[in-house]
Order: structure tokens, then C-alpha cells, then sequence
């Protein structure tokens, strides 16, 4: 199971959750999250101050750690531009963004995963035309703003999906979650995100708390 920590940005607060030895790690690019890994920086665009901590030259250059970039709604220049400029291995595009979009970037080469609100089977009805184009899907919880709500949806509503993308579950998971994500099935169950149930403030995970949640789903999940 992928185990993604999202929202990340303090260089020594990375350190310790590279360590505990996840697959993915997310870097917001989204000006208007409080996670936003550029809001010290008035030009993303040329200054490194904040983002050098997530390229390929900084402290995580030794970690097999795959790094994710969070987007809502930008251009495919942009995109590509952030992704080469940072040694992104994955965009997350959390927007509206087209199926055409995501195989502009699919052809030329970037990792696609597409995210989706989800509140009802309803919401699942326009996934199929990403199918083909993104490499993984992520299902969150429905919300008005952009990034999630931090609160839990009614996964169930996920056996209503028969594509074959791979997806990742996300929204409200926290340490008391241990038990609903092992009791919860799909062929298609790739991995899960985590993000503000681990927070002790925006962008700075608890290491303890993490580390225990992931001994708990790996040791349940070796069984």
C-alpha cells in the first residue's frame, strides 16, 4: 500500500517523515492553501528559498521517496516548468482540470493523478473519461474549496467504481483510522494520503503520530 504524506514544506520536519520510511511525500503549489510551499516567496517563478528543500540537489537527493506537486487548475506550461524546475515524479491536479489537459502531460511524459471530490455514486460518473490519461486517481471528500475538508466521506460509495486506475484514498484520515482502512476493500485500492489529521499546524506533520498510524496499517496489512 502507497503510504503519500501531503502537505509538507519545513526542511527539518521533511527530514523526520522521510524517515519513517513512506512512499510519496506532496508539495502544495496552490497559493491560497495554508500548506503552500512558496508563501514566503513573492517570485516562485525564480526564487528557491522555500522549494530548494524539494530539489533533486536538497537533503532529500538520497531518499526513494517520490515527490508530488499539488496543482489546482494551472497551465500545462506551468506545470511542466514547476515539475522540471523541481524533480517532481508526480502532478496532482486537484481542479477542473480536462482529460485533454491531463493527456497533453500524459504525452509528454509526466505522471498524471487526478483528484476528485466525492460525496455520493454520483460524483463517480465523469472519472471514466480520465481513464487512460492519469496514472492514479485520488478521492477526497467534497467540499467548496479546493484541497479537501479534512473530514472522511462515505468510502462504500467507492464500490460503485470498476475502472481500472488505481486510486488513493484521502480526506480525514487520522490515528483512529487504522481499522476503517484495513476494513475497506477495492481491487482497485492503491494506497492512501494523509495530511491534516496529522498536523500539529499547517504543513508540520507529528512524526510520533505518524510513525505509530504506519507501524499499525503495515503490521495489520502483513497479517
Amino acid at each position: 500500500m502507497i503510504i503519500k504524506v501531503c502537505g509538507m514544506r519545513e526542511p527539518e520536519n521533511i527530514q523526520q517523515i522521510a524517515a519513517l520510511c513512506i512512499d510519496w511525500m506532496g508539495f502544495i503549489f496552490y497559493p491560497k492553501s495554508p500548506r503552500y510551499i512558496l508563501k514566503d516567496n513573492c517570485q516562485p517563478q525564480i526564487g528557491l528559498s522555500q522549494l530548494s528543500i524539494v530539489n533533486r540537489r536538497s537533503a532529500l537527493a538520497n531518499c526513494q521517496l517520490k515527490r508530488v506537486g499539488v496543482f489546482v487548475n494551472e497551465t500545462v506550461d506551468q506545470l511542466c516548468m514547476l515539475a522540471d524546475t523541481y524533480g517532481l515524479d508526480y502532478l496532482q491536479l486537484h481542479g477542473s482540470e480536462s482529460p485533454e489537459l491531463c493527456r497533453i502531460l500524459k504525452d509528454e511524459g509526466y505522471q498524471v493523478i487526478k483528484v476528485f471530490s466525492i460525496a455520493s455514486e454520483e460524483d463517480l460518473k465523469t472519472v471514466s473519461l480520465y481513464e487512460g490519461v492519469a496514472g492514479y486517481f485520488l478521492f477526497d471528500t467534497k467540499c467548496k474549496k479546493y484541497g479537501g475538508s479534512g473530514k472522511k466521506f462515505d468510502w462504500p460509495v467507492l464500490q460503485a467504481y470498476t475502472g481500472t486506475t488505481p486510486f488513493l484514498l484521502s480526506g480525514g484520515i487520522g490515528p483512529d483510522s487504522v481499522k476503517d482502512i484495513c476494513d475497506f476493500s477495492h481491487p482497485a485500492l492503491a494506497g492512501i494520503d494523509l495530511n491534516s489529521g496529522f498536523e500539529i499546524a499547517p504543513a508540520r506533520k507529528d512524526p510520533e503520530a505518524l510513525s505509530v498510524f504506519i507501524n499499525k496499517i503495515k503490521e495489520i496489512k502483513n497479517k
